[in-house]
């Protein structure tokens, strides 16, 4: 298997990680930070935010707040298709 550190140049592409307990304001901050580090995109690592239909449940950034930033691994995936580890890795990469 290939190593995702050997797949990727992270010297070109410094990014800041935000981790946390569920509803303590990770939405909010990555969406402060992205406004203020220009051409700033948003990766969501979340396991649920992935699925659509799951707005409320997730706390997503809105629709609004999305279109104002570049969002990638929201609302892509039906939540009655099987999605495994691997399928998320696979899409995260392409990101």
């Amino acid at each position: 298997m290939i190593s995702t550190q050997s797949a990727i140049s992270y010297e070109s592409c410094p990014m800041i990680v935000i981790i946390g307990a569920t509803g303590c304001g990770k939405t909010k901050l990555s969406l402060e930070l992205a406004e203020h580090y220009k051409n700033a995109e948003i990766i969501s690592a979340d396991s649920m935010q992935i699925y659509k239909g799951l707005d409320i449940a997730t706390n997503k950034a809105s629709p609004a707040e999305r279109a104002k930033i570049a969002h990638h691994l929201i609302d892509m995936i039906d939540p009655f298709k099987q999605f495994t580890v691997l399928d998320f890795q696979k899409l995260a990469l392409k990101s």
